[in-house]
């Protein structure tokens, strides 16, 4: 059977050694045609640094893979950041992870250069993505884990090719289909068709992982985490409901309630008791709902999210997103933010409160005497640049880059496909069932308004993921759980136990050999559910 040109060409490369891959730097021409697989470029620096507090050695590599439509045909190309530990004489037992983030137009940034890579940015300004530097990142889980970062591609250094048609490509099952191919792609390129193997997205990533893991049965992985749930919440009361306790907790923060002693995560359980009791039950009862009812349950909510009793029965108990950013710090002349509700900008008219978040720090501050008017569009703004992230992958692991590096291009979220009636998640939690082995690992942030944490645990109880097989972890952080060295820590060190507990000795079957197989629809069997795994 003839071999796809994208793993033909990255095969050739990846078998290199190490010294010699780094020269390997052909470029696409820019008026070849879109039908055309380019040569992949690659690069390999060999490192070392400590992690874990374990000592080691490893190569990082940097490559392109050609991903190809339903058809064949290319359309981009990916960018992989792959750090593999030096010296493990049995590559079959070794653990790696592939990891993207969200957006769905975001790069891996957040989770390689904040949290997981050997090297991490120091925390900048919102907005600030030129400044600073990078420095060794102690707290990696290189010691457990190779780690495999993709870019998707129009994020980071991997763009499309000339001409290719991106609309399948830009869609929930497309964009995962391509992810299938990278992963499968190297898996097979570096022979590691047999290692344990874990994913693992964030935000928009998550619907991503869901969503391989969904239609690709025979893809089998070891654990899948889930960071930053991007959970819907459908009907006219579950947004409501859970939203409510981030709103809680950013009160909280903002000493906008009286906190009686009680830290914040005793705060946010107190807000989620009530929001799937009392809070339901009156939203389910809407206009029957008795007067002194509604504002029994006004003043409970004001006392938990910080709002006042007479504003939230005028909103008729159904705070929007907005209703509470917009109002929790008006007597300030504040906003909070989304992705992060403890951060505070300016309230100013006009405000849309996502694309203008202060937390995302991508819509600059209106000037001082400047007129109101609407914030512009995810497609005006376009692709965002990182500097600092391009200079490490080109200055650190020597890889030639052509162009800025995106850290998100919001081009490619206004161009998503975002499918009805597709939910991955659903799918993820079938195949947990037909597969006691696979497990998973989901890490929630009290103060991200973006993917309320009690959104993602509704949709994990609902979609029935096995209690046994599941390890929630929360966090008092944003968006980016991770944020902060305490929590850093704490994640990191959560990501090494969840390796080591996760079906590390599975018989394994070289899955990844026919790789020309053609995308099908999953297929699973009804089996035993249990497991005896502590869940956290």
């Amino acid at each position: 059977m003839k071999r796809p040109l994208f793993l033909v060409a990255l095969a050739a490369v990846l078998s290199l050694p190490a010294e010699i891959a780094g020269a390997a730097t052909v470029e696409a021409s820019a008026t070849e045609p879109a039908t055309a697989a380019p040569v992949p470029r690659i690069s390999a620096t060999r490192n070392a640094g400590v992690f874990g507090g374990q000592s080691l050695r490893y190569t990082a590599t940097v490559a392109e893979v050609v991903v190809n439509d339903t058809e064949g045909r290319p359309v981009g190309l990916a960018t992989t950041i792959a750090y593999v530990r030096d010296g493990v004489r049995d590559r079959a037992r070794r653990p790696v992870m592939f990891l993207f983030n969200g957006g769905p137009g975001a790069s891996s940034s957040p989770l390689h250069m904040s949290a997981m890579g050997p090297y991490i940015r120091p925390k900048a300004a919102p907005g600030d993505r030129a400044s600073g530097g990078w420095a060794p990142n102690p707290a990696s889980p290189l010691d457990a884990v190779d780690l495999v970062f993709i870019d998707p591609v129009g994020t980071g250094f991997s763009r499309t090719l000339p001409g290719a048609d991106t609309k399948a490509l830009y869609s929930t099952s497309g964009d995962a289909v391509a992810a299938a191919q990278v992963i499968r792609a190297w898996l097979k390129a570096n022979g590691r068709e047999a290692s344990p193997r874990f994913l693992a997205g964030e935000s928009y990533g998550t619907t991503r992982a869901a969503q391989v893991v969904r239609a690709n049965p025979d893809l089998r992985f070891d654990g899948v985490l889930l960071i930053a749930m991007a959970a819907e919440s459908p009907g006219r009361e579950m947004p409501h409901v859970v939203s409510l306790p981030t709103m809680a907790a950013g009160a909280w923060s903002h000493g906008k309630i009286d906190r009686a002693g009680r830290t914040v995560d005793r705060h946010f359980d107190d807000a989620v008791r009530f929001a799937r009791t009392d809070y339901v039950s009156a939203l389910i009862q809407g206009s029957s709902l008795p007067p002194a009812e509604r504002r029994r349950v006004a003043e409970r909510m004001s006392a938990l999210v910080g709002l006042p009793a007479d504003l939230i029965e005028e909103k008729n108990l159904r705070l929007s997103k907005n209703d509470w950013m917009f109002n929790v710090l008006k007597d300030r002349g504040l906003r909070t933010g989304l992705l992060d509700v403890t951060i505070t900008a300016p309230l100013e008219p006009g405000q849309d409160g996502a694309i203008d978040d202060p937390a995302l720090g991508v819509v600059p501050r209106r000037a001082a005497g400047a007129p109101a008017g609407p914030p512009p569009s995810p497609a005006a703004i376009g692709p965002v640049e990182s500097p600092v992230v391009g200079r490490y992958l080109t200055e650190v692991l020597k890889y030639p880059g052509v162009g800025p590096y995106y850290g998100v291009n919001f081009a490619v979220n206004a161009a998503w496909t975002h499918e009805r009636g597709l939910n991955p998640f659903e799918g993820l939690a079938q195949a947990m069932r037909a597969d006691p082995a696979l497990r998973l690992f989901w890490a929630a942030g009290y103060y991200d308004l973006t993917t309320p944490a009690y959104a993602g645990r509704y949709t994990l109880d609902q979609v029935g993921v096995p209690p046994g097989q599941l390890t929630a972890a929360y966090f008092a952080g944003p968006h980016g759980v991770y944020e902060g060295e305490e929590n850093l820590k704490r994640f990191t060190d959560a990501v090494r136990a969840f390796v080591a507990r996760s079906g590390l000795h599975r018989p394994r079957r070289c899955e990844v050999s026919a790789l020309t197989q053609q995308h099908r629809a999953p297929t699973f069997t009804a089996r035993s559910a249990a497991d005896s795994a502590d869940v956290a």
